[in-house]
């Protein structure tokens, strides 16, 4: 099955997996899984991490050719994504984590999460 990762677990399967639920350990392990991250996780982390943020201290560059080495697929952000954004309900004001609804959305993947407030958005959203 394919899964879309926030931009959290991905940090953590990177470089903290002990953070890690049991459930995301078994989804993110599960060679029948495909694993995507999108364009919006490492813009994410490229400006929170330069931002100072103590939770996003990762190099931007390191991260996605760390996923990609490790077998993730990459998504771009495309216009319908961006677009799809104004479809959504004001659930969350993260302009990053609506667009990866978005994507999750337009691509028919799960977005797996661990942030309850994003379960709460109508369609295919996974929390672990």
């Amino acid at each position: 099955m394919k899964f879309l990762l926030d931009t959290h677990l991905l940090l953590w399967a990177a470089g903290q997996p002990e953070r890690l639920s049991k459930s995301a350990r078994e989804l993110i392990e599960n060679p029948d899984n495909v694993l995507y991250f999108s364009a919006a996780s490492i813009w994410e982390i490229a400006i929170k991490s330069s931002l100072g943020r103590e939770d996003f201290k990762a190099d931007s560059r390191l991260i996605r050719r760390g996923l990609i080495d490790n077998g993730y697929q990459e998504i771009a952000i495309s216009s319908e994504h961006a677009a799809g954004v104004q479809a959504l309900p004001l659930v969350h004001k993260d302009p990053f984590d609506r667009l990866l609804i978005a994507q999750s959305l337009s691509e028919g993947m799960p977005l797996v999460t661990v942030d309850p407030l994003l379960s709460q958005y109508p369609g295919m959203v996974q929390q672990v």
